[in-house]
């Protein structure tokens, strides 16, 4: 109870309203809009809740992006997880939440696990975590529902492993690393700024 009050202090409500209104306005404009066409670009501020507001921050955005994931594919916004959803909505729903909040949560551990050592290396692996371990569960999720799956990677003319790993995830995850990995050491300068004078006083 007490962990609880003192993670729901002014500060981190501050810090989760930002990033969540960023982790909203991200998301509008790589599903709905497509500006970069299915890359995540969500993770970056799944990332930053990870660093500064460790694993818990990292659980409430994964799961708001997780959830916006899935009603877009409710909605038909995204034709692909709206195919699976029509297949198998349970499932869908369960890899749409669970791989970018385990992906938020492990981003948020591996920085706490490793910041008293070294706080830029941990900065740099935690955010490399979230797009590796979020894309794993992805894949594993989608294998889960490996009916629906065959029928597009027949479309594609290709066996399954291969629509999921270079198809799906292929270029899009590499940009998505590539994105995280350029980006840490300015979310390792905001984190230390934020961190020394934010809030300053209080």
């Amino acid at each position: 109870m007490e962990k609880s009050t003192k993670f729901l202090n002014t500060k981190n409500l501050v810090y989760l309203a930002i990033l969540t209104t960023l982790l909203v306005v991200l998301n509008l404009l790589s599903t709905v809009f497509k500006v970069i066409t299915n890359v995540n670009l969500t993770l970056i501020p799944i990332v930053l809740g990870a660093l500064m507001l460790g694993m818990r921050g990292g659980l409430i955005l994964g799961l708001i992006s997780g959830v916006m994931t899935f009603l877009f594919g409710v909605f038909g916004v995204d034709a692909f997880t709206y195919f699976l959803f029509t297949q198998h909505p349970i499932l869908t729903f369960l890899t749409c939440t669970v791989k970018i909040t385990v992906a938020g949560v492990l981003g948020g551990l591996v920085y706490n696990l490793l910041k008293n050592k070294n706080k830029y290396v941990a900065t740099f692996l935690a955010s490399a975590t979230v797009p590796v371990v979020n894309t794993a569960i992805f894949i594993l999720g989608a294998l889960t529902m490996h009916d629906s799956i065959s029928v597009l990677a027949d479309g594609e003319g290709v066996g399954v492993m291969y629509f999921l790993i270079i198809i799906c995830a292929g270029v899009n995850f590499l940009i998505e690393l590539g994105v995280n990995l350029l980006v840490a050491p300015a979310i390792h300068a905001t984190v230390n700024v934020l961190e020394k004078n934010a809030f300053k006083g209080r």
